[in-house]
């Protein structure tokens, strides 16, 4: 690791601007530093699920594998030209979800997000996923070097996420909340 930060503030992001990885300064809600700062958000919420109770061993040790993939990811978006998400990563990603999702009751209903603490933050973790994915595809719509690597990344991801939900809703004993779409139907006119 390079220079190590003894001082948190610079005031050189005072003018509204920041520095990337590779020396050069752009504003502060550009495209790219929307797209990493949702992936460092991600990062977050995935620590959130790993703070909750209940966790079992597989799914921390995922998670804590994706945490460090995430911080790579970021890095990648935060360095111009750099490369650090590989294909082995997001077929890695595809392995553990059809590990996850094996033993699951295939769906039939839509789920709500709710079903315990680990996995309403699995939820939250799932949807700050979505949309770091949309910010990546807005960023490659601007500069069309990024990698579509991290992209598939985020769109695997999210899909784990959701699998990982289930499995967190049933393990904690709360179960999987289902949308009721019968609540809306009216009786039929006579």
């Amino acid at each position: 690791m390079g220079n190590r930060l003894s001082k948190i503030y610079t005031r050189t992001g005072d003018d509204g601007s920041t520095g990337l990885g590779d020396g050069s300064r752009v504003q502060k809600d550009s495209p790219r530093v929307a797209a990493y700062g949702t992936v460092d958000e991600l990062n977050s919420t995935v620590g959130m699920v790993l703070a909750s109770t209940g966790v079992d061993e597989a799914v921390r040790e995922a998670l804590t594998q994706i945490q460090h993939e995430l911080f790579d990811l970021g890095g990648e978006l935060c360095i111009p030209g750099m490369a650090m998400i590989e294909d082995a990563d997001i077929a890695r990603l595809e392995a553990v979800l059809d590990t996850f999702n094996e033993p699951l009751p295939p769906l039939k209903d839509f789920i709500l997000p709710g079903g315990g603490m680990a996995a309403s933050c699995c939820h939250l973790a799932r949807t700050v996923c979505r949309r770091a994915e949309r910010e990546v595809i807005a960023l490659r719509r601007v500069e069309p070097e990024v990698r579509p690597q991290t992209q598939r990344y985020l769109n695997r991801l999210s899909d784990l996420l959701f699998v990982l939900c289930r499995v967190l809703a049933r393990a904690g004993g709360h179960g999987e909340v289902l949308w009721q779409h019968e609540r809306r139907r009216k009786p039929a006119a006579s």
